[in-house]
C-alpha cells in the first residue's frame, strides 16, 4: 500500500491481529502431541527458554530440562561473568528506575570468563539434560572453543538482528557458513524477520533460525532504531523459507523458532499456527517464582554500551515454573499452564501433531 507519493509498503500482521479457527474436527487434549525433534535432540516440549539472565540460570535451566523443554543459558551474562551473580540479581531487582541502565552498564563491563562458561555448562550436563548456550556474533569467535569443549549440544548465536552477509571495515566479521561448517554442534542461528535473511541463514547450515528481534516486552528496539517487523507476517515468510529452502536443499529441513511477540498462551499458539516448529520465550518465565530476576525481566539490549535497545520491566511473578508449564492456572490471562493451552488449541482445531497444526486457518481481526 501506499505510505505516501515516494514509498510503498507491505501491511505486516502482528499476533493480535489473528485468530485461530476452528475445525470439523475435535479431540481430547490428551491425545495430541507436543513432541519436538531438532537434529539429534527430542524433546517432550517445543519451548526454548530464552537466553536472559532474568529467566535463565544453571538451575532454571536444568529444571526447564527435566520438564521436557531447553533451556538456553546467556553465555554472555552475570554467569559467565561472576563467581557469584546472585546478590547482583538482588541489586537488579532493587535499583530505581532512573539508575537501571547506568547501573547495568557497569555491571555488565566485567569481562566474561572462559572458564566460567565450561563451569556453568558442565554443571548443566551434570545433571543430564540437553546443554545449550548463546552467543552474541560479535563474541562468538572469540569463546567458541570454550563452548564446544565445555560439551554443548546446541550452539545459538542470537542478536538483535543476524545475517549471513554482515560487513565490517573494523574488523573480520563471523563468516556463519564456514564456522557452521567446521563445528562439530548443531547451531540455532537468529534474528531475522524476513524470507530473504532467513533463506541466507538457512544456506549456511545452521539446524534451525530464529524469527524475530528477541528482547519481547524488554526490547526498545522499535523506539531506538525504528526496527520492527510484526511476528506474525514473520514468522509466515520465514516459514514460507523454510519450504523454498527445503526444495532448493534437496530435502533439508530447517527449523523455525519464533523470538519475540509471545507473552501469553494464546500467543504461543498463534505463533505454530503462522508456521513455527518451536519457540523461544522469555517474559513467561520471567514470571516464574523460581526465575532469577524475581519478577524483574530484561535482556542484553538493556546494558549496551553505546545504545541500550532495552530495559528492565517489572512484570511480578504468578507461579512456579512447572505451574507456568503445566498450571493449574489461577488467572484467566494466559500467563499460565502454557502447555495445557496448546495442547487444548490443537484438540479443539482437531490436530495431533504440530506439523499438522502448522496447517490451522486463521483469520484477521
Amino acid at each position: 500500500m501506499d505510505i505516501g507519493l515516494a514509498k510503498r509498503g507491505r501491511q505486516g500482521y502482528h499476533f493480535d491481529d489473528i485468530a485461530i479457527v476452528p475445525s470439523r474436527r475435535t479431540r481430547d487434549p490428551q491425545e495430541v502431541s507436543t513432541d519436538w525433534q531438532i537434529d539429534a535432540y527430542r524433546f517432550d516440549l517445543p519451548i526454548i527458554a530464552a537466553p536472559m539472565d532474568s529467566v535463565m540460570s544453571p538451575e532454571t535451566a536444568i529444571a526447564l530440562g527435566k520438564f521436557g523443554g531447553l533451556g538456553v543459558l546467556n553465555l554472555e551474562g552475570l554467569w559467565t561473568r561472576y563467581e557469584d551473580p546472585l546478590p547482583l540479581l538482588e541489586e537488579i531487582a532493587r535499583i530505581e528506575p532512573a539508575q537501571v541502565t547506568p547501573r547495568l552498564q557497569q555491571i555488565y563491563s566485567e569481562p566474561i570468563k572462559a572458564e566460567l562458561i565450561t563451569a556453568r555448562l558442565h554443571e548443566i550436563r551434570a545433571a543430564g539434560v540437553t546443554v545449550a548456550g548463546a552467543l552474541s556474533p560479535g563474541h562468538t569467535k572469540q569463546f567458541a572453543d570454550a563452548v564446544v569443549q565445555a560439551g554443548v549440544d546446541l550452539f545459538v548465536i542470537r542478536g538483535t538482528t543476524v545475517s549471513a552477509e554482515h560487513v565490517s571495515s573494523n574488523a573480520e566479521p563471523l563468516n556463519l557458513k564456514e564456522f557452521i561448517y567446521e563445528l562439530d554442534v548443531p547451531v540455532i542461528v537468529g534474528g531475522c524477520a524476513t524470507h530473504q535473511a532467513a533463506l541466507h541463514l538457512m544456506r549456511t547450515g545452521a539446524a534451525g533460525v530464529l524469527v524475530g528481534f528477541g528482547g519481547g516486552a524488554t526490547h526498545t528496539t522499535r523506539s531506538v532504531l525504528g526496527v520492527a517487523v510484526p511476528m506474525a507476517s514473520a514468522v509466515s515468510d520465514v516459514a514460507a523459507a523454510r519450504r523454498d529452502y527445503l526444495d532448493e536443499s534437496g530435502g533439508r529441513y530447517v527449523h523455525v523458532i519464533a523470538d519475540g511477540s509471545i507473552g501469553r498462551s494464546g500467543d504461543l499458539t498463534k505463533a505454530f499456527a503462522c508456521g513455527a516448529d518451536a519457540v523461544m520465550i522469555g517474559s513467561p518465565f520471567a514470571r516464574a517464582t523460581d526465575a532469577p530476576g524475581a519478577g524483574f525481566h530484561w535482556g542484553a539490549e538493556a546494558w549496551h554500551g553505546d545504545l541500550p535497545r532495552g530495559e528492565r520491566v517489572e512484570i511480578g511473578t504468578v507461579g512456579s515454573l512447572e505451574q507456568v508449564l503445566f498450571g493449574p492456572s489461577h488467572v484467566p490471562d494466559g500467563t499460565m499452564n502454557l502447555v495445557g493451552a496448546l495442547r487444548r488449541a490443537m484438540a479443539t482445531t482437531g490436530y495431533t501433531d504440530l506439523k499438522e497444526f502448522q496447517r490451522i486457518e486463521v483469520v484477521l481481526g
